[in-house]
């Protein structure tokens, strides 16, 4: 009976602990971003000239979306257009070389063969990132969308004061079905944990969906180099480099984000994701932690919270600690959601959590047990 009363006694302590550690992720971290104001140009002549980089790899449709936005932003100063055709054989360098002959400020960079041993799509963005002839570079997808004609603007902005990267948000389009829901809630998770920890100076990666940064930071932290052979780590290894010595600035307005389609089945998505968890496995330690010990506070609590209601033991107190866990959940996703303009749906969120973290411990497993992470 002792070492059961001990074991009652020990899963209600570590329950409570797994919610303190959750509050101060909450709102420490978390909470403060739905009260964040992007930087705004007192002269919009002041932002720098602009290259605007995107890679391409047989997106010949998505492209004919694309660079009709981006020719329509709206920028005050020298802005170009670089798309790199990465290997295609779709037609798309026919697409942009027609661009080009209507639009000066339009530039194709061809890449016809990647060098062994080398990511492609990083080989790709090394040498559109060579041939920008200006220093402060705007990444996006070719399957990306701004969502206004002033994206181009507003994330340049993030580069006031002197700053080197510009973190910007990209939600996924929101479609009918429980994936899509599942989706877009990986997606506003991500991006939270990553903007509220670089607004406390802790940056540790970026979505290329959405990125900007000068020249300088990329040739100072040697581009690539360091994780030229993975086939992730484009925007996540880069930025957690390139940060160590850079200056690091986040912007959120809705008029300056981008959007995607998302996967529409859930093998497609599982792949991306794996690809992604396996890039997370070269963080650095502290960062690993940050999240590590985020996400396992958040499953002990799922795995935790029944055992002890089934066992019936001190329900008040169990559900004392539930409410104010859920009460500090909806009291900081909610607000930060607001200010990114995600349709985040309340009722959904506990689903989504579950769901969301099962889906988190497979993927794990199956990137922890796999040597290997390889394209489709």
């Amino acid at each position: 009976m002792d070492h059961l009363f001990l074991l009652h006694v020990s899963l209600l302590g570590l329950l409570a602990a797994c919610v303190l550690v959750q509050l101060f992720y909450e709102f420490y971290y978390f909470l403060p971003l739905a009260y964040h104001k992007d930087p705004v140009p007192e002269n919009p002549a002041a932002l720098p000239p602009l290259s605007i980089l995107v890679c391409a790899h047989n997106e010949v449709e998505n492209l004919k979306e694309l660079l009709p936005l981006l020719i329509q932003q709206e920028y005050p100063q020298a802005l170009e257009i670089i798309v790199i055709d990465d290997r295609s054989w779709d037609g798309s360098h026919v697409l942009v070389k027609e661009y080009e002959m209507e639009h000066a400020h339009v530039r194709l960079v061809q890449v016809k063969e990647t060098p062994a041993l080398m990511s492609p799509k990083k080989y790709a963005l090394f040498l559109g990132i060579k041939a920008a002839q200006y220093e402060h570079l705007l990444l996006t997808d070719a399957d990306c969308r701004p969502t206004s004609d002033s994206w181009a603007q507003g994330m340049a902005s993030g580069f006031l004061k002197g700053n080197d990267i510009v973190l910007g948000f990209s939600p996924y389009m929101q479609i009918y079905g429980l994936l899509n829901h599942l989706i877009r809630f990986e997606t506003f998770l991500t991006a939270i944990q990553y903007l509220s920890f670089a607004k406390r100076g802790q940056a540790y990666m970026g979505v290329g969906r959405n990125l900007a940064y000068t020249k300088s930071a990329f040739f100072r932290n040697k581009g690539f180099s360091s994780h030229i052979r993975s086939l992730g780590g484009d925007d996540d290894l880069f930025v957690q480099e390139a940060a160590k010595h850079s200056a690091v600035q986040i912007v959120i307005d809705h008029s300056a984000q981008t959007s995607s389609a998302p996967e529409h089945r859930w093998r497609d998505w599982w792949r991306q994701k794996r690809r992604h968890l396996a890039a997370g496995r070269q963080y650095q330690k502290k960062d690993q932690f940050r999240l590590g010990l985020f996400v396992l506070s958040n499953v002990l609590f799922y795995v935790i919270s029944p055992v002890l209601l089934s066992l019936q033991y001190q329900l008040l107190w169990v559900g004392l600690i539930i409410g104010v866990r859920y009460a500090a959940l909806y009291g900081s996703y909610l607000p930060v959601a607001r200010r990114l303009q995600d349709p985040l749906k309340w009722w959904l969120l506990p689903i989504l959590e579950v769901g969301y973290y099962l889906n988190y411990i497979g993927i794990g497993i199956s990137v922890l047990t796999t040597k290997k992470v390889r394209w489709k």
